[in-house]
């Protein structure tokens, strides 16, 4: 028989049980997601491509995996105290949104797995040793494929047979994608055209841009797909609306809020390719062993009711080589 006392300690074991066996079970694998830009700038699309990759390999937020976001709100400056943070939280794979995020990261840490998504060649820039082995603890996603410049121009050059003077808008506070201009003045040449390249990096100095691009007489702008210009989407379309001038931008996001047309990448569907590496990497795989996914399709996407603002006529066979026509 059980006596008073020993059923007494034993129910108190029973009770506390269940206390033990919570506290020893591992906490949940942290995420951290670490953005040069802002939410805004990423996309509700974006993230939702994100956790449907990780879905896919069966993490779902709040259930077995946490995701720590951490955004420097375009100033590269904060990056590694946000990186600093990520790692005294014991993440256990760094989701890294752009490449100064990503070069932040990896200068940091080399145990932890980090997981990029970047237009610049992640192998120019230094964070990986060749996209087929990276090597270390980095890989991810290139988003743009080599010869998308030469392509948005001779989108603008099909739209405007008989344009020469053309102009691209870069993010003058990141690293300057010196192959990216190489590519554009070999188009530009090839058509014998002139560009010229200005580096914003505030709504002032977009505006002088814009300024100047049209005391150049500029006839067609390109404009590349990064946080600073999403965050001043509006700004950007409607000073192409003021001043009657045509614009290729790099997504569609541009198009969709009043841009005239757009070539570059599904960000979503890459959005949803990085989560499934994040996943595998949670699983075990290793980034050296994981290959760098380069975008390998662009959307073409124009906006009818923009071209007729501006007074041009879209020719038949842009129209039939779209993916999407907004009218």
């Amino acid at each position: 028989m059980i006596g008073r006392r020993d059923f007494i300690t034993l129910l108190g074991s029973a009770a506390a049980w269940p206390l033990m066996a919570r506290a020893q079970q591992p906490a949940m694998p942290i995420i951290g997601f670490l953005s040069v830009g802002t939410p805004a700038a990423e996309g509700v699309a974006s993230l939702v491509g994100f956790r449907e990759g990780l879905s896919e390999m069966g993490y779902v937020e709040g259930r077995n995996i946490a995701i720590e976001f951490r955004w420097a709100q375009n100033d590269a400056r904060r990056l590694p105290e946000l990186v600093t943070d990520l790692v005294g939280r014991r993440a256990a794979v760094i989701v890294c949104i752009g490449g100064n995020a990503t070069l932040a990261a990896k200068a940091l840490t080399s145990t932890i797995p980090i997981i990029f998504m970047a237009n610049a060649d992640p192998v120019q820039l230094g964070t990986v040793a060749s996209l087929n082995r990276p090597g270390g603890n980095v890989t991810g996603i290139n988003t743009l494929s080599g010869d998308i410049w030469s392509k948005q121009l001779g989108l603008l050059h099909e739209l405007l047979p008989h344009a020469a003077r053309f102009a691209a808008l870069f993010n003058g506070s990141t690293r300057r994608p010196d192959s990216q201009i190489t590519q554009l003045q070999a188009a530009v040449a090839a058509i014998a055209g002139d560009i010229e390249f200005f580096y914003p990096t505030t709504n002032s100095e977009i505006d002088t841009a814009f300024a100047r691009i049209v005391e150049k007489r500029i006839e067609a702008l390109g404009v590349n797909d990064n946080f600073l210009f999403r965050d001043r989407r509006t700004q950007i379309i409607g000073l192409a609306a003021r001043h009657a001038m045509p614009v290729i931008y790099g997504g569609r996001d541009y198009v969709t809020a009043g841009g005239l047309m757009s070539y570059g990448p599904n960000l979503s569907d890459l959005n949803r390719q990085l989560g499934i590496y994040t996943g595998r990497v949670l699983k075990g795989e290793k980034p050296a062993d994981l290959p760098v996914i380069r975008a390998t399709r662009a959307e073409f996407v124009i906006n009818l009711q923009t071209a007729k603002l501006l007074g041009l006529t879209v020719p038949p066979t842009l129209l039939a080589i779209a993916d999407e026509v907004i009218e």
